[in-house]
């Protein structure tokens, strides 16, 4: 079955919390751990340590450096490309 027409178009009108991504790495609680999947994420913006994420947030998520660490009002955790996400949203 094909479209016949364009779909119709949706503006976003969320407020989220976010913070880019600088670095992730594998979270290793001691030298010699076996890791449980856990990574650290470390926000490229001035004043907010590195925090870690767990194993299902990454599957799930993917999260890529230079992308989008994103909470929603709920508290809902997500990840957005970083050209999806200044697509969509402006600094309030």
């Amino acid at each position: 079955m094909s479209v016949s027409r364009e779909m119709p178009k949706y503006k976003c009108k969320k407020i989220v919390s976010a913070l880019k991504i600088k670095d992730l790495k594998p979270y290793e609680a001691c030298e010699n751990c076996e890791s449980d999947g856990s990574f650290i994420i470390t926000p490229e913006e001035e004043g907010y340590a590195p925090f870690k994420v767990n194993h299902e947030y990454m599957r799930k998520h993917k999260p890529q450096i230079g992308g989008y660490y994103v909470v929603y009002k709920d508290g809902y955790k997500s990840y957005s490309p970083s050209e999806a996400f200044e697509e969509g949203y402006d600094l309030i």
